[in-house]
C-alpha cells in the first residue's frame, strides 16, 4: 500500500511490551521471553503491514528479544565459583523497561496537573456543557493503539481461509472507508469496533477500513474508547466535527 500513517501520539516498541506484559498479567522480573517474543513478532507483522511510521524501531527491538532468547535457550556455563551471580539475559532489557515506565507515568501525572489547570475557571466563567450522552455506556478508558490492533487480528483470524485461483484488482480507496466510517457514526454517537469492520468482506478492505480508522483519529474526528482495560473497544464520534 502507498499511504503511510504517522499518529502524534504513536506508541513506540517499549510500549507494546508493556502492554504485553500487562495483557498477559506477567511479572516484569520474570518476562516469559519465548511467549512475549512470539506476541510481539505477531504485532510486528501487522504494524508492518499497514505500514505504520515507526515500524524500524519495531524490528530492532524484535531482534533484542531474539537475542534474549537465543541467549536463554543456550547452555549456561559452569561457574568454578559457585556462590557467582549468573547474570539473567534479560535483565538489561527489564532495566529499559522499568526506567521507560516511570518515565511515562512521571508525564501522564504531569499532564493530569496541567488538565486540572485548565480546568480551573475564574470567576464569571461559563463553560459549554456538552448535553451529548454515551448512550448510558460509561467509557473512561482511552484505546491504545495496540488495543486496536489486537482486536483488528481478532477479526482476520476469524475470517474464513480463502484460496484464490486469479488475480482480482480491488477497487478500494482510503477516502471510501473514511466516508463509510463517517456514514455509520452519522446514525450513531458510537459503535462497536468490532461491529464496525467484522461484516466487511475480504481482509483488503478490512485493512482499509482499519487505516481509515486510524486516520481519522489522527485528525481528531473520532475516538477510541473502552469501559475497562481490555475491555470492548468503542469507536466514538466527537460533536463537532460528524
Amino acid at each position: 500500500m502507498a499511504y503511510r500513517i504517522k499518529l502524534q501520539n504513536f506508541e513506540g516498541p517499549l510500549d507494546l511490551l508493556l502492554f504485553l506484559i500487562k495483557k498477559n498479567e506477567v511479572d516484569i522480573y520474570d518476562i516469559p521471553i519465548a511467549d512475549i517474543t512470539r506476541q510481539y513478532m505477531e504485532y510486528v507483522e501487522i504494524i508492518q503491514l499497514l505500514d505504520l511510521e515507526g515500524a524500524s524501531e519495531f524490528i530492532l527491538l524484535a531482534a533484542t528479544l531474539i537475542r534474549i532468547k537465543a541467549k536463554m535457550l543456550l547452555p549456561r556455563p559452569k561457574s568454578e565459583d559457585d556462590d557467582e551471580e549468573i547474570i539473567d539475559p534479560r535483565m538489561e532489557l527489564v532495566t529499559r523497561l522499568i526506567e521507560y515506565k516511570r518515565f511515562k507515568e512521571l508525564s501522564f501525572k504531569l499532564s493530569d496537573i496541567e488538565d486540572h489547570q485548565r480546568k480551573v475557571f475564574q470567576r464569571g466563567f461559563h463553560p459549554d456543557i456538552d448535553v451529548d450522552a454515551d448512550d448510558g455506556i460509561e467509557l473512561d478508558e482511552d484505546v491504545s493503539l495496540f488495543s486496536l490492533i489486537s482486536v483488528f487480528n481478532q477479526v482476520i483470524e476469524r475470517m474464513p481461509k480463502e484460496t484464490f485461483h486469479h488475480v482480482e484488482d480491488i477497487q478500494i480507496s482510503m477516502e471510501e472507508q473514511i466516508e463509510f466510517v463517517i456514514k455509520n457514526l452519522q446514525k450513531v454517537k458510537q459503535i462497536s469496533f468490532v461491529d464496525l469492520i467484522a461484516h466487511l468482506r475480504g481482509k483488503i478492505i478490512i485493512i482499509v477500513t482499519f487505516m481509515a480508522i486510524l486516520e481519522l483519529i489522527k485528525r481528531g474526528e473520532i475516538v477510541a474508547r473502552q469501559s475497562m482495560p481490555f475491555g470492548e473497544i468503542w469507536i466514538v464520534r466527537t460533536r463537532d466535527r460528524i
